[in-house]
């Protein structure tokens, strides 16, 4: 991997970068779908490379439990089982498995939990994580973590901390693929000043690039924007910077202030399946009566294949009557709501001008429909 700031924005952290790995450079701040399982929902590869995704994420924990990263290495690896040229990264399998499991038990060793899928259980420790991400063969690697749940108390948070910091390490002596680079995760829950003690864990091991981890969990916005401002302009400046799992287009236009490079997120795609559509002025839920005469596109103006072909009405229609179509159309539009979002920041960056964008992104958005994921 070949990480290389080529602009920095003036007026606060805002940076422009490029980003290499074995399959291809592509440019940040950057926003990678959710391909939880070897797929981004209702997307083929190809609809995905002519919206301008260049890397997607993959979730060890689903892709472990179904088909098996064993069974994905024998097929030729994850790009080659999906028909997906370009970056990968795989997540670490911890925040599934705190969210979706039933875990039976947390141990130094790791966790052993029960699938969500048909009960049965499994054990998972740093050194299995390692083992299945290179199987899957992405170009970016996530260390085994444990996800600081909220509310926590300071004492479980820190213990929780610490001993993810340790798992870092065995995930770190336990990783040997070459070509695949390796994040670290910072935890801490809403405690700044455990997270900058895990930060500084984390350098003296030394990884690829940083994450943060563990946010838009439960907590507030007010909160998590703390933690943002607070430790993402920490995170080492010559590495790739790391949000999982946020967030709304708001998430990402403060992440980006404060200097993180990567984004990923499933509101996109599940809201696209929920009927709630992005667009400059804030949410459109297609459901709504108002829509069933409405001639207009999602987004006037806007290039999406959606756009330039279906109403509001038709999308309306086909959302209601819960045709496949509706996924797809929607999802498409938002993907390219959110690819275009990190493109105006982008050129934003490069003329040093992101403050002003900011002001007039959030102008746009004064009236608008609140997001949920």
């Amino acid at each position: 991997m070949d990480f290389r700031i080529i602009a920095r924005d003036a007026s606060c952290h805002a940076r422009r970068g490029r980003l290499k790995t074995a399959h291809g450079a592509f440019d940040t701040p950057v926003f990678m779908p959710v391909g939880t399982q070897a797929s981004v929902k209702s997307l083929s590869p190809d609809e995905l490379e002519d919206l301008g995704a260049h890397i997607i994420l993959g979730n060890t924990y689903h892709l472990l439990l179904r088909p098996g990263a064993e069974r994905v290495a024998r097929l030729g690896g994850l790009h080659r089982f999906m028909h997906w040229n370009r970056s990968i990264l795989t997540d670490s399998g911890g925040f599934q498995v705190f969210s979706l499991a039933r875990i039976n038990r947390i141990e130094e060793d790791g966790v052993v939990f029960q699938s969500h899928i048909d009960g049965s259980r499994h054990a998972i420790t740093p050194e299995t994580s390692m083992e299945c991400q290179m199987q899957l063969g992405s170009d970016i690697a996530m260390c085994f973590d444990e996800c600081t749940a909220y509310p926590v108390t300071y004492e479980y948070a820190r213990d929780s901390m610490l001993r993810t910091v340790r798992w870092a390490a065995r995930s770190k002596a336990a990783h040997a693929l070459p070509e695949q680079s390796l994040f670290g995760i910072v935890q801490g829950g809403v405690f700044c000043d455990l997270r900058r003690d895990c930060l500084e864990r984390l350098v003296e091991t030394g990884f690829d690039g940083y994450a943060l981890g563990s946010l838009s969990v439960g907590e507030s916005k007010e909160e998590m924007l703390s933690v943002l401002e607070a430790v993402a302009p920490e995170l080492p400046a010559a590495s790739p910077r790391y949000v999982m799992g946020v967030g709304t287009p708001e998430d990402l236009v403060e992440g980006v202030r404060c200097g993180v490079d990567m984004f990923d997120c499933v509101m996109p795609t599940r809201n696209a399946r929920n009927g709630m559509l992005f667009t400059v002025r804030g949410g459109i839920q297609i459901k709504n009566s108002r829509y069933a005469d409405d001639e207009r596109p999602i987004e006037e103006g806007c290039s999406c294949y959606t756009c330039r072909r279906f109403s509001r009405a038709y999308l309306r229609h086909l959302f209601l009557a819960r045709e496949l179509l509706a996924y797809r159309l929607n999802t498409l539009h938002n993907l390219h709501y959110y690819f275009g979002l990190m493109a105006a920041m982008r050129e934003a960056i490069a003329a040093n001008a992101f403050d002003q964008w900011r002001r007039s992104f959030y102008r746009d958005r004064e009236n608008e429909v609140p997001m949920q994921a």
